[in-house]
């Protein structure tokens, strides 16, 4: 059967294995060096500055609308079975679970993501990784793994204010616009929402984290060294990055459930 398939479709599945197995090299290579690398403490909190802090307006302003249109829409389905007052549990279940995480890593890899790869990118093209190299400076543990851990640690502190942002806006449109009682918008939402469900988001974006910031980190570090290959590797990082969040949300809410 393998015999009979197209020469091309071979060739497309061999290095689709060999990209898929010099990206499990290099995560073990960040994760060896990151007991040594989290001794310099303040390289991390940088670039958590530079990845997370930098995008809370994109990230909060994408939260309140999310959770506008999710009281909109889930006060209007909610309304066709009498069920207005369970708004805040919809509301908070969609967001913790699924939506916030999800949009997160996804507007991560659009903001942050490309930062990280044209940053490392540039610094290849322009040889001062190469200098490191040659000083007896591992650039991985300088410089790629920072990153790559304020990815891991940015990713879950956003999808948490993310969602409490949109939270705010579905109550701001369920209670002050459509008429929710408060009582039983937030009431309901206490006896509902456990902390299995919380934790489904804290798991799911620290995945993300990792696999955005993994994408991000190799893409950048392994880039050609032309003004064109820095530009593939910025729009490689999207495009895997947003296809690798969809996958492991499946993936993970298929092993929650």
């Amino acid at each position: 059967m393998i015999a009979a398939l197209p020469r091309e479709l071979l060739a497309s599945l061999r290095e689709a294995l060999a990209t898929l197995g010099r990206y499990a090299f290099f995560l073990l290579r960040l994760l060896a060096a990151t007991p040594r690398g989290l001794l310099r403490f303040g390289l991390v909190v940088q670039q958590v500055h530079n990845a997370g802090a930098l995008s809370l307006v994109i990230i909060m302003l994408s939260g309140l609308f999310v959770g506008m249109v999710l009281g909109l829409q889930g006060f209007d389905l909610l309304q066709r079975f009498g069920s207005e007052e369970s708004l805040g549990v919809a509301v908070a279940l969609g967001l913790l679970k699924e939506l916030g995480p999800v949009v997160t890593a996804l507007l991560f890899a659009g903001r942050a993501g490309t930062a990280l790869a044209s940053e490392l990118g540039l610094m290849r093209a322009t040889d001062q990784l190469a200098a490191m190299e040659m000083m007896a400076v591992d650039p991985v543990r300088r410089v790629v793994l920072p990153r790559f851990l304020g990815s891991v640690i940015s990713m879950p502190l956003l999808a948490a204010i993310f969602s409490l942002i949109g939270l705010f806006g579905a109550q701001l449109i369920g209670v002050q616009l459509m008429g929710v009682d408060a009582g039983q918008f937030w009431s309901q939402m206490k006896g509902a929402v456990e902390l299995d469900d919380v934790m489904e988001g804290v798991i799911k974006s620290g995945v993300f984290g990792v696999a955005c910031g993994l994408v991000a980190v190799y893409e950048g570090y392994h880039s050609v060294p032309t003004a064109e290959g820095v530009g593939r590797a910025t729009t490689r990082t999207v495009v895997i990055s947003s296809v690798l969040v969809l996958l492991l949300d499946y993936m993970l809410t298929a092993v929650m459930l």
